[in-house]
């Protein structure tokens, strides 16, 4: 079973990271060519996948319902775009070695927490890092008083809200409602050439594999385990010795660092990052991702995200009125329906294929299902602890 589903993911992996960009390499005139447009679309969705892998891990597998990712998305993109504005240099319509943006808003000189983003190697450490330490900080406060369930919901949709306002102020000097855009080059590479982006797009799709196998190992280890006791019941957590506070705090760290890297490949894709993709709007359809593909499945959210926004891209191109009436009525089914998601409703039915069921439930990464429930509890049960 192991053999064959690691087979079945390594082909997936080849798939994304070879065969699509070696179709897009091929002569215009090839039937099989995939068009630049298409694969630098299908990057931006797999960098969205990144983003709901972080999601599932810090609600499918610990319950917790955070309404507040784009922000980290944000931080991710926005440490990127910095660097990518300052490489545009005197090639921007001013002329200026200052950003347009900072013309037009009368700047005479460079804020200071902007030059350090002239480094390669400090922007690909902020990445990473200034998203962390703002859910480490946010984090370490929420759970150590406890606050848990809707109120935690309610918190970080608040901090989505808060951190929405404040990029939109032109004071901040991070381009108000326009954002950052115009990107010229990413790390010396001119950004419009279609070798550059199939590079971006290749980086996006490894990234993602890797995403994958870190949530995957982080799900089955022993820390997954409490993980998903916590989400079943943290009170019993807690009387077995164990600090919830601890664990959720881990893992929301992670879940921000996953976004923030998300946002990172977002930028240079697309082209431009705004306050628009920070608030609480963006942050509820990631949930929405996530819900769709089913939670705590790890393969779901990435299908949930490539679904639900190539649908998006689609009906937004012909039908443009309806995607909002389409998107919340998917929700509403989902949660009435199909509690469960796509994955998760498809697992249910292959559970009754006997093994091929086993096989596709452990293809999702959802720890303990497909099982008899009297196979399935004691292994989701936390080894009692002598507290101290």
């Amino acid at each position: 079973m192991r053999s064959l589903e690691a087979w079945g993911l390594a082909g997936v992996a080849v798939l994304l990271v070879v065969v699509l960009p070696g179709l897009n390499a091929l002569p215009a005139g090839s039937p099989l060519r995939i068009s630049d447009f298409t694969l630098n679309l299908f990057g931006k969705f797999l960098a969205y996948a990144i983003l709901a892998l972080g999601i599932d891990l810090i609600w499918g597998y610990t319950g917790v319902l955070s309404l507040g990712h784009g922000v980290f998305f944000g931080l991710g993109a926005y440490a990127m775009g910095m660097h990518l504005m300052l490489e545009i240099g005197t090639r921007s319509v001013y002329g200026n070695v200052l950003p347009d943006f900072m013309v037009w808003n009368r700047v005479t000189e460079l804020p200071l927490f902007w030059k350090p983003f002239y480094s390669v190697p400090f922007t690909l450490l902020a990445i990473v890092v200034v998203p962390a330490l703002f859910a480490f900080v946010f984090g370490y406060f929420t759970f150590r008083s406890r606050i848990r369930g809707v109120y935690f919901s309610i918190i970080t949709q608040a901090l989505a809200l808060s951190t929405w306002l404040m990029f939109n102020r032109n004071a901040m000097n991070l381009g108000g409602t326009n954002g950052l855009s115009g990107f010229k080059s990413v790390f010396g590479f001119t950004l419009n050439s279609a070798a550059t982006q199939r590079g971006l797009y290749v980086a996006t799709a490894l990234c993602l594999c890797g995403a994958f196998v870190l949530c995957r190992t982080i799900v089955r280890s022993p820390a997954g385990r409490v993980l998903i006791a916590i989400r079943d019941s943290e009170t019993r957590v807690l009387f077995s010795g164990y600090s919830p506070a601890a664990f959720k705090l881990f893992v929301f760290v992670v879940s921000a660092v996953l976004a923030g890297v998300a946002g990172a490949l977002y930028a240079p894709q697309v082209g431009i990052i705004t306050p628009a993709k920070i608030g609480v709007l963006p942050s509820i359809e990631m949930i929405i991702w996530v819900a769709v593909g089913g939670r705590g499945t790890l393969l779901g959210p990435v299908v949930g995200a490539l679904g639900v926004n190539w649908l998006q891209s689609t009906l937004t191109t012909h039908y443009p009125d309806l995607w909002l009436l389409v998107l919340g009525g998917l929700f509403v089914a989902v949660v009435l329906f199909f509690p469960d998601g796509v994955v998760g409703t498809a697992q249910k039915l292959l559970k009754g294929g006997g093994r091929l069921g086993v096989m596709g439930v452990r293809l999702t990464g959802r720890p303990h299902e497909g099982r008899r429930p009297e196979e399935a509890k004691p292994q989701t049960e936390v080894p009692h602890r002598q507290a101290r």
